[in-house]
This record gives structure tokens, sequence and C-alpha cells, in this order.
């Protein structure tokens, strides 16, 4: 499992321009399983998304395709995490 934490290098305004673009980005990655869920951070100064993949590789690869990331507004952190430990209702997550 992966956290990965977006920053923010630019201002909300190009922010913005690319929101549409990192939508259809997030809806291809929940498509294909590998969100898991996503939100903005408060205050807004990036992302955070939980993600499932085979490797760091693959999210790597699948955060390189960020616009937010390929258009430089937007820097990047992976954490991976093995979980030990869940709420009610997240079993499937194991």
């Amino acid at each position: 499992m992966f956290l990965i934490l977006l920053t923010y290098v630019r201002p909300l305004d190009e922010i913005d321009r690319l929101v549409d673009d990192h939508n259809a980005y997030l809806e291809r990655n929940y498509d294909a399983g590998r969100f898991i869920v996503s939100g903005r951070r408060e205050p807004r100064i990036g992302g955070v998304i939980i993600a499932h993949a085979e490797s760091v590789g693959e999210i790597n690869a699948t955060v390189a395709e960020d616009p937010f990331v390929r258009e430089g507004v937007a820097e990047h952190e992976v954490i991976e995490f093995v979980p030990s430990k869940w709420a009610p209702g997240f079993e499937a997550l194991r």
C-alpha cells in the first residue's frame, strides 16, 4: 500500500488550470483499481492519495503521469507501508 503526498510548488491559478486533467488522471487510476481514496490537503497546499500497486516502481510511474507532476506545479513523496490493522469496513484492503 502507498501513501502519495502532493505539495504544490506553483500558485493556485496554475494548479486550477490543470484540475480537469488531474481529475481525469484520478478517474483512470480508480478505474484501474490502483487508487483507493484521494483528496486535497487543508489548507490547500497539495493532495493525498492512498493507492495499491505491485511495486513502488509502478506507483512512481503512475505519479509521473499526473498532470500536476508532469507540468511541474507539484512535487510528490511516495511512502510505502504495510497495513496491519483496519477499521470495520476496510477489510478488503488486506
